[in-house]
């Protein structure tokens, strides 16, 4: 990959600044999109959990 230009650079820095900053704000909106969805439904009907099996099924070996 070629070395990036003192433009791009400076551009990226931005980018990453700005992501840096809304962090927080990005993790208070999924705390509280959590929160509201638990008040909403507190049960979820339509969840599975996953199937959990204690012993791997492994397929037979083929005969030698």
């Amino acid at each position: 990959m070629a070395p990036m230009t003192p433009d791009q650079l400076r551009m990226r820095r931005r980018i990453e600044g700005a992501i840096r900053l809304m962090t927080p704000m990005l993790d208070l909106v999924l705390a509280v999109g959590e929160r509201v969805s638990k008040i909403v439904e507190p049960e979820d009907s339509d969840y599975y959990p996953p199937r959990v099996t204690r012993h791997s099924e492994r397929p037979p070996k083929p005969a030698p």
